[in-house]
């Protein structure tokens, strides 16, 4: 260990740590490879091409017909923008669906983070797509790598002095967490003109390392957890005064869902209250929380680098101490946070500046043209003839705002004509689910999601219509492998790929995203999940208290003795 600060030391790096570390503030050998020919990068070139925002994949649907045929795999990329707060101006979402038609697989996908990812991009396209991203005003610098990811928000378009604050420290924080280096802009914008510039300004936040590991933040508004806060390393609930101004947030840290398969040193975990700040304090507070984690957190394992660990390692009260030794002011004790919903925004709402949103339902958050379901032709239409700004939600859906009164008719005909659902029409069970993309592009997913979930959920559906729950509201959600992208271990129940067709079930979280659930079952086939959960949702519906939700429910009489009487019914069936 470093006697300065306690960080790995260059012998006790993990090898992601060694490139990071000799990458040149991110340059490494991206541009020449760009030019090499190769239909893919080196290993260490894939490391740093995160941090720009581009994961390189390959089709699994086709490496069993590669290897028969004697072929490489089918390499591609995913480009993943950073989108705060999930705002898409008109011509950034028309800059986004071109580059899906030209050169991605022809579909959009809204991730529960507010940001998008193409898929299928080759290589010889992606300095292409990314100069257009940009060229919409929006970036790729920050959608991956061991840095803060998108900064979350809660994205309904409300016209009230509190959001406009919101708005504003928003603005702050993106631009206080980004990096400083010079490498973006070099690489993919202007080329030999930045190469010959001025140097990289240096950067008192990140250093040459950068972070341990990924780092995310969210901002909520209390009352509303739409954001899911507690899922994130930084959480920052933003508090109203009586004249209903920001009066200030509070702050919650070591926040995160990711584990791995048969590795007892990790877990979820939601996040812990740090203190109270004002406005003018949370960008410094917020980057005294990421210094303590660049500084203490483990870059030898970086299983076990995220905050929470470090939290769990050296406990909170420590952690609190070592931010309030970074700031020039004190941290003020927490306070109780009250919630009241985790709204999905869906649906027509006034914006209350004489203007509208409407929310509208993206199954799996695939914005694609595909089963007489046309939305990607639909809001292609929708953005060019209203102008409208989209909100990424982080549900995986999206709001068309700025209309007006007079735009209904033009939103619904539309939506209709291209064979679009509207939300209001959408079941319960289908509406409050998510699913990560995982096969055939996740190179982590052991199991299907997004591809299996449509037809599960469905099957729930009839299974909450027959039990008197149609129109209850209970969180669905799935992931391919346990890093839980679509916050599995937060819902109502969870679903987490342990195999192909196989997974572990949790139930016992909250709609309101603030406690964990737990294991009810292991290992379940995908066919058996509906007849599994027929008894606890039928004991649900018979004894549950006023105003009880599914995993209040099951926290309440206990998620092991509900699986204890219903694995038992099970077998006698």
């Amino acid at each position: 260990m470093c006697n300065t600060c306690g960080c790995s030391t260059l012998d006790e790096m993990s090898g992601v740590e060694r490139v990071k570390a000799s990458s040149r503030a991110l340059r490494g050998s991206i541009k020449e490879e760009l030019r090499d020919g190769e239909a893919t990068f080196s290993d260490d070139t894939a490391q740093l091409l995160k941090f720009h925002g581009v994961y390189q994949q390959d089709d699994r649907d086709r490496r069993k017909e590669a290897r028969r045929l004697g072929l490489d795999k089918h390499h591609m990329m995913m480009i993943r923008t950073r989108i705060p707060g999930g705002d898409v101006p008109p011509d950034a979402y028309l800059a986004h669906d071109r580059i899906a038609g030209e050169w991605g697989n022809e579909t959009l996908r809204v991730t529960t983070r507010q940001d998008f990812q193409l898929h299928g991009v080759l290589k010889g396209d992606l300095g292409s797509a990314i100069k257009a991203i940009n060229d919409g005003l929006l970036t790729t610098l920050g959608g991956c790598g061991d840095q803060e990811r998108n900064i979350m928000c809660c994205p309904a378009p409300l016209d009230n002095a509190l959001r406009r604050d919101v708005n504003e420290q928003l603005a702050a924080l993106v631009a206080g967490l980004t990096p400083t280096t010079r490498a973006y802009v070099e690489i993919w914008l202007d080329g030999e003109l930045a190469a010959s510039s001025e140097p990289d300004p240096p950067d008192a936040l990140y250093g040459e390392r950068y972070l341990p590991r990924k780092f995310k933040t969210a901002i909520a508004v209390e009352g509303d957890n739409c954001v899911d806060v507690y899922a994130n390393d930084l959480g920052l609930v933003a508090r109203a005064d009586r004249r209903g101004r920001l009066a200030g947030f509070e702050v919650l840290v070591g926040g995160g869902l990711g584990r791995t398969a048969n590795k007892p040193n990790t877990w979820p975990a939601v996040a812990h209250p740090l203190g109270y700040v004002t406005p003018d304090q949370v960008v410094e507070t917020a980057r005294a929380v990421v210094a303590v984690q660049r500084d203490h957190g483990n870059r030898s394992d970086r299983r076990h680098a995220r905050l929470k660990y470090l939290l769990a390692d050296r406990g909170l009260d420590w952690f609190r101490d070592e931010v309030a030794s970074r700031l020039g002011f004190a941290l003020q004790p927490s306070r109780e946070l009250r919630w009241e919903s985790a709204d999905d925004h869906l649906g027509w709402h006034a914006q209350g500046d004489g203007r509208f949103f409407y929310g509208l339902f993206v199954e799996n958050g695939r914005i694609q043209d595909a089963g007489g379901q046309n939305a990607r032709s639909a809001l292609r239409e929708l953005v060019v003839s209203l102008q409208s700004t989209i909100r990424l939600t982080p549900q995986q859906n999206l709001l068309l705002t700025g209309l007006r009164e007079s735009d209904r008719p033009t939103v619904m005909d539309t939506l209709q004509r291209w064979g679009v659902p509207f939300s209001e029409e959408i079941p319960s069970a289908i509406r409050h689910s998510m699913a990560c993309p995982a096969w055939p592009t996740c190179g982590l997913a052991v199991a299907e999601a997004e591809r299996v979930m449509p037809d599960l959920i469905r099957e729930l559906n009839v299974l909450q219509v027959g039990t008197g729950l149609g129109d209850e509201q209970i969180s669905y959600r799935m992931t391919g492998c346990p890093n839980g992208c679509a916050r599995p271990y937060l819902g109502d129940v969870g679903f987490v790929g342990t195999t192909l067709g196989k997974y572990d079930v949790f139930l016992g979280g909250d709609y309101i995203g603030t406690r964990l659930n737990e294991l009810y079952a292991h290992n379940v086939r995908l066919e058996d999940i509906p007849d599994m959960l027929r008894g606890p949702l039928l004991e649900y519906a018979e004894t549950r208290l006023p105003g009880e939700g599914f995993g209040d429910w099951c926290s309440r009489h206990g998620v092991t003795e509900i699986a204890a009487r219903h694995s038992h019914l099970e077998e006698t069936a």
